[in-house]
């Protein structure tokens, strides 16, 4: 038939999207984000794989009497590590598949 596309040939260019996206995930795990809240009071490191690396906590934030300021910035720099990590995941992919939005993946 005219204009259907090459089963054989649409496996092969599957296949090596899937490789490609194998290494990409390896590389991301590589690949880490820094934020901070409270002017730099709480750090956060993220990497590709949108796991926490790292958890900085200036001492002198550490209040016995306003442990609820603590959790609010910890839950914040951690939040927006979290979202920068997704951020550079979804810039990745779209590089990967040149902006085609693939179901399941993005």
């Amino acid at each position: 038939m005219k204009g259907m596309p090459n089963m054989g040939n649409l496996l092969k260019k599957a296949q090596q999207l899937q490789e490609k996206m194998a290494k990409m995930q390896e590389e991301l795990g590589e690949k880490i984000v820094e934020t901070s809240a409270g002017g730099g009071m709480v750090t956060v490191v993220a990497n590709g794989k949108q796991e926490i690396v790292s958890i900085k906590i200036d001492p002198e934030v550490v209040d016995q009497e306003d442990i609820e300021m603590l959790e609010d910035l910890v839950l914040a720099a951690v939040n927006d590590a979290l979202d920068q990590a997704k951020q550079m995941v979804s810039e990745e992919m779209t590089k990967l598949t040149g902006g085609v939005k693939i179901p399941g993946l993005m």
